[in-house]
């Protein structure tokens, strides 16, 4: 096993026999020292990888989804945010029943100004927390775990992608993981059980207000109810868990009683939601798509969006462990980590988001979140496995994950041939006479040098994406903006379809008194009054973003200019130019 001492020693007897005691003790310090930092040096990665990520990839707003969470944290902190549902029942926004989502985003307004790090100052600190909650869970106890499942999770791309977005994801994958991980530890002998049970209950109903996802968790935590009743066993947990999540819950129902005059509110604003987009449905608009949907096509997703990597190591911790490499607390540890990624991973396949209509959950990375976590531990669970025993599973995975390189022939493929490789040689060479000594399955320079490749693969996809320039030029758009069209000029502001949506966040939420913003296409309806003044403000960056031509914008830069033939020049920082225009008169 990697966190003993056990295949070094031997590996380090034979070769020094005329002193084994001193060797012993000696290579026993080196283990210990090793496999202890390791988990502290890859927390470490990690914490600057992202932070780096967040600063140097920003993109500001990216869709109507942060908008909305950023307006309603404002909304909060000015005192002006309605719980009252839409009188007429045209407002198909579950988005603002998700209280901590914007909640916190409103403290950090309050404390740092509205400004777009201060809004995805919570999805950075969540992504963050995960890879602290794995160290805290694993530093000691299962150092090559700890490590292999902090690189899995925090480098996976999109893991950084949603940091930089305030969507509820990230936050979401935090919850889910500590909430499992209350479960797991709360059960130990000698905690605190009825705290930790109260505890595990607050962290779920965390996640319910977070998003609705972390249902998905609910047939998991059921079936260890079950197995501890029949066992009859950790009472107190569950008796406080359960109280504690009673309360909770009927405040719950009862603060949407009184508000909404409908307890079950949420659940039934949801599937509203459902109905209305039900020309998507797999049942109804959407037929032809169904077999696929729940055969080939989430397998397809999972290894495209990068995926695959962790499901063939979680394979790899799949069955018991033999000989010296196990242990009775790291194979519990191991079955209840796979066992929440497999009914995660079967609901992300076959299940529902609808009770009343079949409606799979959209195969995007960013719904992935909860299942990333269990998966990601399962996978470290595995890596160590095959790290410490190679042979025929190593073999198998390295085949594995060349497959998939091969088949996606990508850029992503690399993330995929890197580690099947190392795992392949392994697997080939690890009882090879002679293979290194210092490298033999279960030393800890073997465990090392995996998790080494492993971190300095995943980093090449986000190291790439912080070396692209900006597709949106958020931030010198925003310093044009609040250099220039600010208080006391007055007058209107001609932009694109895009920000025309959301150029308010620019201001705080608070637009100059004296300024308008139009459309382009509003040109020639736009009226001045005496000593106003008329502005083009043009982002070539975002007219040619390929994720915004595609549906929203269908005019060039050039064209944009040619309908203003009377301009001036005012300022430009980047691609982002700001003109005075000169409008026909009628």
């Amino acid at each position: 096993m990697l966190h003993g001492a056990g295949c070094a020693s031997c590996a380090i007897r034979r070769v020094n026999p005329l002193f084994p005691r001193f060797t012993i003790s000696l290579d026993l310090a080196g283990v210990n020292r090793t496999l202890t930092r390791l988990p502290d040096w890859t927390l470490l990665c990690v914490v600057l990888l992202t932070v780096a990520y967040f600063l140097l990839t920003h993109e500001g707003l990216y869709a109507l989804d942060d908008y909305y969470y950023a307006r309603y944290a404002h909304q909060l902190l000015a005192g002006t945010f309605h719980l009252a549902p839409d009188p007429q029942g045209l407002l198909h926004d579950p988005l603002k029943e998700r209280y901590l989502i914007f909640g916190p985003v409103a403290v950090f307004f309050a404390l740092f100004g509205v400004s777009i790090l201060s809004a995805t100052l919570w999805p950075l600190l969540a992504t963050l927390g995960c890879a602290g909650l794995i160290w805290r869970l694993y530093r000691q106890r299962e150092p090559v775990v700890a490590s292999a499942s902090m690189l899995l999770l925090g480098l996976h791309y999109f893991t950084l992608n949603l940091t930089n977005y305030l969507y509820p994801d990230n936050i979401l994958m935090f919850w889910c993981l500590a909430g499992a991980a209350a479960l797991l530890r709360g059960r130990e002998p000698g905690r605190r059980a009825g705290w930790w049970g109260a505890g595990f209950a607050l962290l779920s109903f965390a996640a319910l207000l977070s998003k609705e996802t972390i249902a998905y968790y609910l047939p998991f935590y059921v079936g260890v109810l079950g197995l501890d009743t029949v066992k009859r066993q950790h009472g107190r947990f569950w008796v406080a868990a359960l109280s504690t999540g009673a309360l909770l819950l009927a405040a719950y129902l009862s603060f949407y009683q009184y508000v909404t005059h409908d307890a079950l509110y949420r659940l039934h604003l949801i599937e509203h939601t459902n109905e209305y987009l039900k020309d998507g449905n797999f049942l109804a608009g959407n037929r032809a798509a169904l077999l696929a949907r729940v055969t080939w096509q989430p397998l397809s997703f999972f290894v495209g969006a990068g995926m695959g990597l962790m499901l063939v190591l979680a394979g790899a911790a799949v069955g018991r462990s033999s000989g010296p490499t196990g242990n009775r607390q790291e194979a519990s540890d191991r079955r209840f980590w796979l066992v929440l990624a497999g009914i995660t991973l079967l609901l992300y396949w076959v299940g529902s988001t609808s009770l009343s209509q079949y409606n799979p959950i959209t195969l995007l990375p960013r719904m992935t979140t909860p299942l990333l976590p269990p998966l990601a531990l399962a996978a470290g669970f595995g890596l160590k496995r095959l790290v410490g025993r190679a042979g025929g599973p190593a073999v198998v995975a390295g085949l594995a994950l060349l497959l998939m390189a091969a088949w996606l022939r990508s850029a992503l493929s690399v993330v995929y041939a890197g580690p099947g490789l190392l795992v392949l040689v392994l697997g080939v060479g690890g009882n090879l006479r002679r293979w290194p000594a210092r490298l033999a399955p279960g030393t800890p320079a073997l465990a090392a040098g995996t998790v080494l490749v492993l971190a300095l693969t995943l980093a090449i996809r986000p190291m790439y994406f912080m070396r692209k320039p900006s597709v949106s030029e958020h931030f010198a758009q925003d310093r044009l903006m609040r250099t220039h069209l600010k208080t006391p000029a007055r007058g209107t502001v001609l932009v694109d379809d895009y920000l025309i949506g959301n150029y308010d966040f620019t201001y705080g939420f608070q637009v100059p008194p004296g300024l308008r913003y139009r459309r382009y296409w509003a040109r020639d309806s736009v009226q001045l009054a005496p000593g106003q003044h008329a502005w083009l403000l043009l982002n070539r960056a975002t007219l040619s973003n390929d994720e915004l031509t595609r549906k929203l914008i269908r005019y060039s830069p050039d064209s944009v200019l040619s309908w203003y033939p009377r301009r001036r020049l005012v300022a430009q920082d980047g691609r982002v130019e700001l003109y005075e225009v000169e409008l026909s008169e009628k």
